[in-house]
């Protein structure tokens, strides 16, 4: 069985982080299953809705090579997600080679399940609110707009062309970069 990249879904989700990562996931014929933090209609921040193709409760984590995480524009929206927080801890703890890709502030969610301890990355979130979350460990954050240590990789949402690219070598995919400029 060929594995699937999970890509998650929750309210308020930032849509145009994840166009070019799914545009080179779909060139490289990497499957995808939509992860839903519900199993109802899920309404990004532009209002675009998707219907998940299984939740964070019912998806068997065993499926998945890789998890692409979207941000948010309001932060505070990931603040109340433990379910969450708990599948990505999960995801990582099963597979200490699953390839987990996060944009924009759902590094928070990373940091807040432990997996950025001791690992360098990027966030689009500034400093002073990076430090009243009291999950980042400062020692291992990078200035630049796409960091990736391992098999973890972080950017901040502007970067989402070269965030979507280094996603899609990660995953050693065959795709055209000259497509996203």
């Amino acid at each position: 069985m060929k594995k699937t990249t999970g890509v998650i879904l929750f309210p308020l989700f930032s849509e145009y982080e994840l166009t070019v990562a799914l545009s080179i996931l779909k060139q490289g014929n990497k499957p995808i299953t939509t992860i839903g933090v519900s199993s109802e209609s899920i309404g990004g921040e532009s209002d675009l809705k998707c219907l998940p193709d299984c939740t964070i409760y019912d998806i068997d984590i065993e499926t998945l090579d890789s998890i692409l995480i979207p941000g948010c524009m309001d932060i505070s929206t990931l603040f109340d997600n433990d379910d969450l927080i708990e599948f990505i801890r999960r995801c990582d703890q099963y597979n200490s080679e699953m390839i987990i890709g996060s944009i924009s502030s759902s590094p928070y969610l990373l940091a807040k399940a432990g997996i950025l301890e001791n690992r360098k990355y990027t966030v689009g979130i500034d400093h002073e609110d990076r430090r009243q979350t009291g999950v980042f460990n400062e020692d291992n954050y990078c200035d630049d707009l796409v960091v990736q240590d391992g098999r973890i990789l972080t950017a901040r949402g502007r970067a989402f062309i070269e965030f979507g690219k280094r996603f899609g070598q990660l995953l050693n995919l065959e795709f055209d970069p000259h497509w996203y400029g």
